[in-house]
């Protein structure tokens, strides 16, 4: 069996589970933030809906310079925010799919400018700094939701709200 294809069962559980949460981010609320250090609702979904976009990035180059110009997506809704996401996992599962067991462990690096963030196997990029990523942003969501008394949905069995 392919890396490919061991990875991408858990990978299609972990977006609909993320999918999920995004459902749930209120229109009315895409402003509002827990802290005035946290990101507001808004930007917290949006870099969510974005994180997919690593996956093809890191299997078709060899480096990130943070230091460069991007252009983040400017989303308005829950719907827009939603289509975002749908296109980065359609996009991220293609790459995914198609990728050779040897492109895996290429190395891969983040910069800024000069400065070496880090350099690891794509292997490893695709675990901890999508994947993970992934689920560390995804907690963070719902915690803002459980703070506006917006029902969770369950990732992993039944929420406390599903019960």
């Amino acid at each position: 069996m392919s890396i490919s294809a061991m990875l991408l069962p858990e990978f299609d559980q972990e977006m609909a589970n993320t999918r999920r949460v995004l459902e749930r981010v209120p229109n009315d609320k895409l402003s509002w933030q827990p802290h005035a250090k946290s990101w507001p609702f808004q930007k917290l979904a949006t870099h969510l809906a974005t994180l997919p976009n690593w996956t093809s990035m890191t299997i078709q180059t060899s480096e990130l310079d943070l230091s460069q110009p991007f252009e983040q997506p400017k989303p308005s809704s829950t719907e827009e925010i939603l289509a975002v996401f749908d296109k980065s996992v359609a996009d991220a599962r293609t790459a995914l799919a198609g990728v050779s067991d040897e492109t895996f462990f290429e190395p891969w690096t983040l910069r800024n400018g000069e400065q070496t963030i880090f350099s690891m196997p794509k292997i490893a990029v695709l675990r901890a700094f999508v994947i993970n990523h992934i689920i560390h942003h995804r907690g963070q969501l719902t915690i803002y939701l459980r703070l506006n008394d917006i029902p969770l949905p369950g990732l992993y069995g039944p929420s406390a709200d599903e019960s």
